[in-house]
């Protein structure tokens, strides 16, 4: 099962470097991809995917690849043929799924594959919530300004110290970048102390940590594979080579990009930051 994730996001990733992505789409591709790394059972998913109205025109394509991987006996002396057709034919309806959906809406959707019971009480009756003695910050901004967002940081009960996060998130974001950077190009060196990386290591879990918690799950991502490429690097599990360096500048990029909106197309870093991930995950 896991060579027919790995195959299918490759073949995602192949589709998409074939078109001219937005920050928003390359986000998109980065959720999608996600999701079917994380699915228990990849076959039952597509089948859910395929009666989802936003997902359903990809997910036959990506049915037919899980079958074929599936069902038939792999010729490895095709597969590098095979492996592109299959990459040719998913970039029409990923291009229209990347047209037609947001990060918003098409987190929306993958919601659909499995569906959360409301709370109940014993009584069957809804629990009700009074906030209307809730005081709120009417200066709170944060980019981009989503409704689902916005909800979020007016209804959930956030410490002095995330409030003060959420409203200044780009910069508390962006504040680490360059000095992990200069940390990343002394490591490469053998040039660093192991108090520096257990301070990077504290500030990405944490920044990543709030970043999930207000719905950025690709800046969340990054930050948790840098965070944890750290430990395996302080704990000796693992050698700072040149990949590992570029997987984890790759990461802070991302980041970077994705916070600051810019129209560049960054998938080929992001697909390193796919290649440090799962490299770090077969060593955890």
């Amino acid at each position: 099962m896991e060579f027919i994730k790995q195959y299918i996001t490759q073949s995602i990733s192949a589709a998409a470097n074939s078109l001219r992505l937005s920050t928003h789409q390359i986000e998109i591709v980065a959720l999608l991809k996600d999701a079917i790394i994380k699915s228990d059972n990849l076959g039952n998913d597509l089948i859910k995917m395929k009666k989802i109205t936003e997902l359903s025109t990809l997910a036959i394509k990506l049915n037919e690849i899980y079958n074929f991987l599936n069902q038939n006996t792999i010729d490895f002396f095709k597969i590098s043929d095979q492996f592109k057709d299959h990459s040719r034919n998913l970039i029409k309806d990923l291009n229209h799924l990347l047209d037609t959906t947001t990060p918003l809406s098409f987190k929306n959707a993958l919601e659909k594959l499995n569906p959360k019971e409301e709370s109940l009480t014993e009584n069957n009756e809804e629990i009700k919530v009074d906030l209307s003695k809730r005081k709120f910050d009417d200066e709170i901004f944060l980019k981009p300004e989503t409704e689902k967002i916005k909800e979020k940081i007016i209804l959930d009960d956030e410490s002095d110290n995330e409030e003060l996060f959420i409203q200044n998130f780009e910069t508390n974001i962006l504040k680490p970048i360059k000095p992990l950077d200069l940390m990343l190009k002394n490591l490469a060196k053998d040039d660093f102390d192991y108090e520096e990386i257990s301070s990077f290591i504290k500030v990405m879990s944490d920044n990543g940590k709030l970043s999930k918690k207000i719905g950025f799950e690709i800046i969340s991502d990054m930050h948790e594979t840098i965070a944890q490429t750290l430990t395996l690097i302080k704990n000796r599990k693992l050698m700072p080579g040149k990949e590992i360096i570029e997987g984890l500048r790759a990461c802070l990029i991302v980041i970077v990009a994705v916070v600051k909106g810019k129209e560049v197309d960054i998938t080929n870093y992001l697909n390193r930051a796919d290649e440090l991930q799962q490299k770090i995950s077969k060593i955890k």
